[in-house]
Order: C-alpha cells, then structure tokens, then sequence
C-alpha cells in the first residue's frame, strides 16, 4: 500500500513515537480525508506525554485511545493499521488483527512503497549500519551527488515528502521495519548478522528471517553482502544480483588499509575510524557506490572530515595517560569484540553487562581472558560476563561485579594505569536500568565528570 491510497481511510495507529508522528503530520496535510480514529498504546499516560498530548501530537482530537484487550477490538473496526515500529509484528494482538484481514504496515514501508524503492540505498544489519549509511551519504556527496539520510539516523522517511528530489536516499533500517515491509529499496546492503532483539522477534530464527527478507523484497535490484559473514555467504543464493565486501576480490581490509582487488586505495593512517569493523564500514559504502555506478571519489582525498558518530568507540575524556572510551551502542559480544580489537596497544577494563537476551559470552571472556583485561559487570548479565572471564582462566581479582555504574567507574578509576582504556562497551542492551543506550552513555560521562573530575 502506497500513501497516496490512503483517501477517506479510517486508520489505527499503535505507539505515538518519531515514526507515527511524522505519518500524522504528513496525513494531515496530503490526505485531509483520512483520518487517524484509533491510537493503540502500551503506556498511553506517562509522565511526559498525557492523553491529550498524545492525540494533540497526532493532530486526531477525536481519536480513542485504547490499550491491553481493547486494542484489537478498536482497531479492527479501522481500514489499516500503522504501528511504531518498537511494536511487534509478532506480538499476539497483531497477529490476530492480521489473520482478519487487517493490513498492518509502518510509516517507512509506506514511504518505500510510494516512491517503489528508487534511488534508495536501504542499510541494514545487527551492528554497523548507522556508520555505514553516514558513509554512503558523504562518499555519494563527495562524488557531487545530492543525498538524503533517512530512517534510523536522519529524518523520518516520510518527512522527505516536503523536501526537493534528490538524487539519492540512504536510509538505515532495522528488522523491525523489515519484517513486514512489502517493498524494498532499490540497493539493500547486509552489514552482518548476529543474534540480537530476541524479545521483539520471539526467537534467533525469526530475527534472522525478518532481517533477510530485505534481500528478495520488490524493489530490490542489487544487493550488497558481508563476505567475511558466514550467515550471510549462505543466503547469497537467494539475493538479488549480490556483491561482496570484505573479499581479496572486492573492497577489503588489509593489514595496510582500505584495499581493491588487492590494491591499496587508502592506507591505514587515512582511515578517519577505528576498528577493523569500522574500515569494514566503509568496504561496505564503496562497494555501494560501485553497485549503483556512482563515479568513485578521490580516495583518500574523499575520507577526510568523516567522524565517529555518538557512542560508538568515542573517546569522551583522558586523564592520567587513561582513555575513557563510551560504547555503549555495543549490545552484542560481537560488537564488543570488534570494540577491543579496536584497542589493541592498550590494557582493557570493561565495563559490561545489562539485559539479559541470552547472550552467550564465551568467546568474549576468552578474548578478555586472552588479553589480559579486567572486567566490571554490571547487572544483570554482568556476572556471566564475570564468570565466562573466569572459566577462560581470568583471575578472579581482575573479573568483579558491581551492583551499578558509579561502583564500576569507582573501580575503575582505581585499577587504570598510563595506558590503560576504560571501555563502556556492555554487550547487551541498556533497558533493564536505562531508558535506552544514549542514557547510559549519558550517566557514565556525567560519573566521569563528576565522579572522576576529569571531562573530554
């Protein structure tokens, strides 16, 4: 279903996020006959936000607010549902509104469906697709394209509607907004796949089939694939025209730099991030910009001015010959391990642990283990954090639980020596303490400023 199909539409909307904000605005204003009558909500009241705001915000004032066992009632009595895309398509209320019938779907797809995925580069993976969409969009303007960053990071997709065509479109997308989206973009790249969102997917086999139907939607002509991911080499067969990165015979990592077909293009001092994982980003990018024949820029030339985005491998303070390194974007081992390979002449003292999504933590204590680190774990996977340290033969003095932030980053302090980095790269999710990983990342830099007395 396209936007512009939605005239005289009665339509139920589930959350009052970014997303569903940005559809009510653009309803509003381009389909003035549709009308949102229905607002399904897990938490309609909070604090910031009272029912009034809510519909206020969704210019709907006359709209019913429902949640629990009423929404499935209320909504069914609507033409489509939107949902936010935190709500999941697997959850029992929408699977029922769906075995009736009901077309359920989210601002992006919407956005997709009307412009059929042209001229988009559609980001996805577990880790690494927010510094890989903000790649593509610099090397594409670098290469004088004019370029919109959408979705995830950017603007909401459908807030593009109001502005001038471009000549491209990155937008980042998660598995929450695949998972039943009807129409793809025009080039779909795969950073990687790891376990991850168990909770909203209900399983690592439904994650892992809602995050690769990016690769045969409508709208797809190309795609771009991780070669150095054992998962993702193994669908290759079902993608649509695949190209690989991270291969000796595309763009690769070398011990040198950034490489082509073997060649150095960008030696390893010209590379703006840090972490193999990060050049592995930008392999990623280029191969990209060669799928939909984008003339290259000037490499190395074309890196220059690229930064770290927020809480990914960020430095935020250093004080007594110690880094202080916030990345607390990191919820995964995987991306945990990407994060101390990414240090390799300093000592570590991770700070790890939070929500539990059965993450297993073994290979990460070995490498922990193997390289000599401390580890602080914060509740609650922090102790089997610990205790994969331990198994894989860490002492027990340098493996430590702490019952929250400001004891580890006591701790911390206490342990670090010159040369030391005092890495937040938790390998899991934030929610059991903080609202979501900016909050965390926020709390451990005010304990470094206020605690420690020391400030980036």
């Amino acid at each position: 279903m396209r936007f512009s199909e939605l005239e005289g539409a009665q339509i139920g909307v589930w959350g009052a996020g970014r997303e569903i904000r940005s559809f009510a605005a653009q309803l509003h204003s381009r389909v003035p006959s549709a009308r949102i009558v229905v607002v399904a909500s897990d938490d309609p009241l909070s604090a910031d936000m009272s029912s009034a705001d809510v519909l206020e915000a969704l210019t709907a004032p006359d709209a019913r607010i429902v949640s629990g066992d009423d929404a499935v009632t209320a909504l069914a009595t609507c033409d489509l549902v939107v949902r936010s895309p935190g709500v999941s398509v697997h959850r029992p209320e929408l699977r029922e509104l769906s075995a009736r019938g009901m077309p359920i779907t989210t601002a992006t797809s919407l956005w997709l469906a009307e412009v059929n995925g042209s001229g988009v580069i559609g980001i996805t993976g577990t880790k690494g697709k927010s510094t890989t969409a903000t790649l593509v969009a610099h090397l594409a303007r670098s290469a004088g394209r004019t370029v919109e960053l959408a979705g995830n990071i950017g603007v909401p997709a459908l807030d593009l509607l109001d502005r001038p065509s471009s000549d491209l479109t990155v937008v980042e997308l998660s598995s929450y907004q695949i998972a039943d989206m009807a129409v793809g973009p025009e080039l779909a790249v795969v950073t990687n796949l790891h376990q991850e969102h168990i909770d909203w997917h209900g399983s690592a086999e439904s994650y892992r089939s809602d995050k690769l139907r990016i690769l045969s939607l409508g709208g797809v002509r190309a795609t771009v694939l991780n070669g150095r991911d054992e998962q993702l080499r193994a669908v290759a067969h079902e993608a649509l025209a695949p190209s690989f990165y991270g291969v000796p015979e595309g763009w690769d990592v070398t011990a040198e730099g950034i490489a082509f077909k073997g060649g150095l293009v960008a030696p390893i001092a010209d590379v703006p991030l840090r972490g193999e994982h990060n050049a592995l980003n930008l392999c990623a990018a280029l191969t990209a910009i060669d799928a939909l024949g984008i003339p290259r820029p000037p490499l190395p030339d074309a890196l220059r001015g690229i930064t770290s985005l927020p809480h990914r491998l960020e430095v935020v303070a250093e004080h007594d010959g110690v880094i202080w390194v916030d990345d607390s974007i990191s919820t995964t081992p995987e991306s945990t391990l990407a994060a101390l390979a990414s240090f390799p002449g300093h000592e570590i003292i991770l700070v790890g642990g939070g929500q539990d999504r059965d993450q297993d933590y073994s290979a990460l204590g070995r490498m922990l283990a193997q390289r000599d680190a401390i580890v602080l774990g914060l509740p609650v996977t922090g102790s089997r954090l610990v205790a994969a340290a331990r198994q894989a033969g860490m002492a027990d003095a340098r493996a430590v639980e702490v019952d929250d932030m400001e004891t580890a980053i006591g701790l911390a302090r206490t342990f670090a020596r010159s040369g030391a980095a005092v890495l937040l790269s938790p390998a899991a999710p934030s929610y059991n303490t903080y609202r979501n990983f900016e909050e965390r990342a926020r709390h451990f830099r005010a304990l470094i400023d206020e605690i420690l007395g020391v400030s980036g």
